[in-house]
């Protein structure tokens, strides 16, 4: 028996390709989420699923697929950075995305809370004390409580549709 708060579970009426198709439609900020893995390697990924959680205590969340090499050592690491990219910095992203041995050779990067890398330029940054990991369907939410952050005025990169694009003033 199912109550008013718990709905029966329904079969989806689409694919994981229109799911991702539509979810497409939702226009998101570029990240590159950072930290340093046990051994002190610097971990770096180009993320867009990164939102605000809570305003009082300070948190945000970001998701990682599962299948991800760098899961590991987001869970074990005691910081992350989100480093919000600027329009500038669309080269940057794509770096990240891929698997280039040496992502960390372009850009300006020093060592933030707890060693977690932090962009120069980005136009914004929050460096978090990671809180918790949950595991959720395919991917691994990452929870973290933000100690420190900085912003510049210059517009953010965005991703929309599976494009870049830049940010345009509504006259």
């Amino acid at each position: 028996m199912t109550s008013p708060l718990t709905p029966p579970a329904l079969a989806p009426t689409f694919d994981a390709r229109q799911l991702r198709q539509t979810l497409g439609r939702f226009a998101t900020g570029v990240t590159i989420v950072t930290c340093v893995d046990e051994a002190g390697q610097r971990i770096g990924l180009t993320a867009n699923s990164f939102n605000a959680l809570s305003l009082d205590p300070p948190l945000v969340l970001w998701s990682l697929r599962q299948a991800s090499p760098s899961v590991a050592a987001f869970r074990e690491a005691g910081h992350f950075a989100i480093n919000v990219l600027a329009e500038s910095q669309v080269e940057l992203s794509r770096r990240f995305a891929s698997p280039v041995a040496d992502k960390f050779a372009e850009g300006v990067w020093s060592a933030g809370q707890g060693g977690a890398p932090v962009l120069t330029g980005a136009a914004a940054v929050f460096e978090c004390a990671s809180v918790q990991a949950q595991d959720a369907g395919d991917h691994v939410l990452f929870i973290g409580r933000v100690v420190a952050l900085s912003d510049i005025a210059t517009p953010p990169l965005l991703f929309h549709g599976g494009h870049y694009h830049l940010l345009g003033e509504i006259l």
